[in-house]
């Protein structure tokens, strides 16, 4: 499963998104960080690692209903392509 674990001091949270079994704890032992969200921000950051959650993701590992809300509002990037039509 890829989630949020929690790593911030009391009354400011900070997360981390985890490739995590399950059944672990919140904050267990996770396989692999894969990215990190911070909402104390003004816009809240939000650091992903698009190729690695696409990874896990065709390995089976489902994403929580935050994280995906998450990811949908920060879509990959897409590599710019040059216009060929602009000189």
């Amino acid at each position: 499963m890829i989630r949020l674990a929690r790593v911030g001091a009391r009354k400011q949270p900070y997360y981390r998104i985890v490739v995590i079994e399950k059944d672990r704890a919140r904050n267990g032992r996770s396989i692999e960080v894969v990215g990190t969200y911070n909402p104390r921000t003004n816009p809240a950051t939000v650091n992903l690692q698009h190729e690695r959650i696409a990874y896990w993701r065709s390995k089976g590992a489902q994403l929580s209903s935050t994280l995906a809300k998450l990811i949908e509002k920060n879509p990959a990037s897409a590599p710019a392509v040059p216009d060929p039509t602009a000189a």
